[in-house]
């Protein structure tokens, strides 16, 4: 808070409070100030505050009323506030606003606290490691589950399955299972389509686990796969691995998105690549940075990001390749363990 000549902060976000203090109930408001941090929460999480937050020095609260109204004692001695103006609610920002003390006032922290969760501590990145490889274990599972008529939900909710099964907390988003034509869409939802007879199939996947997510796509072809859907995927497979090898420190974000769009262009597939090339993962899905044309975030060893490049063409299909992987000191890990190759059945 120094730098920006605060002299506290109020953290709104559910995700950035757990980042600071480990509390992952659904209701909290955190006062942190130049000595101390104050986690208010109401009484349904009596004993999980205190547990959760037993070896961190930070003060629980239990708040009897709204938690805003619990707040505002705590504000009188407080001159400069930064809030989470890209998080807080309305509500929330009003309640502030009509309660702060004579001369003091509110200033915007912007995403000061997502700018630390970009790199990773080491037990973070433990906890993506073992998010992605129940991700990957869930589809190795799900395929040998997999029965021809069966409908897009139908195995999308075997893949979600196979997660808790292998011990994951949720899904990180919800399971994508696209096909023919609907794996065009890049974030189709699964419906009463048939899997059957001849076809491309995306699926898109992710778990929390430990309170870490993992993303990862494959296609899959049912029955045998022609020259053009051969070609397309030969292309994305090509962009995906030119934009693994662009990811280093020192790298910009925008290098990534780069590479697979020289390597799609080349293909004719430039106008068929409609998203950008990744993101960053970890408590949330999608986190900073955003791989993606004009981002200048410069990466660092310790960031775990996605590589997903894709080429979508309406009326006959899409496809998608994504990894989670790695910043490290000398380049990039590949996390996700699931081979690369389309899976015929």
């Amino acid at each position: 808070m120094a730098p920006l000549e605060l002299d506290a902060a109020i953290v709104s976000s559910l995700v950035n409070i757990r980042y600071l203090t480990g509390f992952s109930g659904s209701n909290a408001l955190l006062l942190v100030t130049h000595t101390e941090a104050t986690l208010l929460t109401d009484p349904r999480y009596t004993i999980q505050a205190k547990a959760e937050t037993a070896e961190t020095g930070i003060k629980a609260v239990i708040a009897k009323g709204s938690l805003e109204e619990a707040l505002t004692p705590r504000l009188s001695k407080l001159r400069r506030i930064g809030f989470e103006n890209n998080r807080v609610s309305y509500r929330t920002w009003e309640h502030l606003q009509r309660n702060l003390p004579l001369n003091a006032g509110l200033r915007p922290l912007g995403g000061v606290i997502e700018q630390r969760r970009m790199v990773k501590s080491a037990g973070e990145i433990a906890a993506i490691r073992e998010s992605v490889r129940i991700n990957s274990q869930a589809f190795a599972a799900a395929l040998t589950r997999f029965r021809a008529g069966m409908s897009e939900t139908d195995f999308a909710a075997e893949i979600e399955h196979q997660m808790r099964l292998l011990g994951a907390e949720k899904p990180s988003f919800d399971t994508i299972v696209a096909f023919r034509e609907r794996s065009a869409l890049p974030h189709a939802s699964p419906g009463c389509t048939r899997l059957d007879g001849n076809g491309l199939l995306l699926v898109d996947m992710g778990t929390f686990r430990g309170g870490y997510a993992s993303d990862m796509t494959r296609c899959i072809h049912l029955g045998k796969p022609g020259a053009k859907t051969r070609s397309l995927y030969r292309a994305v497979l090509e962009a995906q691995l030119a934009g693994l090898d662009a990811v280093a420190p020192g790298a910009s974000a925008e290098d990534i998105d780069s590479a697979t769009r020289r390597v799609l262009r080349k293909h004719g597939l430039a106008k068929a690549f409609i998203h950008s090339a990744g993101h960053g993962l970890g408590l949330e899905i999608h986190e900073a940075p955003r791989l993606g044309r004009g981002e200048k975030t410069i990466l660092r060893a310790g960031m775990a990001i996605t590589v997903e490049p894709g080429a979508y063409i309406e009326g006959a299909g899409g496809v998608r390749i994504e990894d989670t992987v790695l910043v490290t000191a000398n380049g990039v890990e590949v996390l996700t363990p699931t081979s690369k190759e389309l899976v015929i059945l």
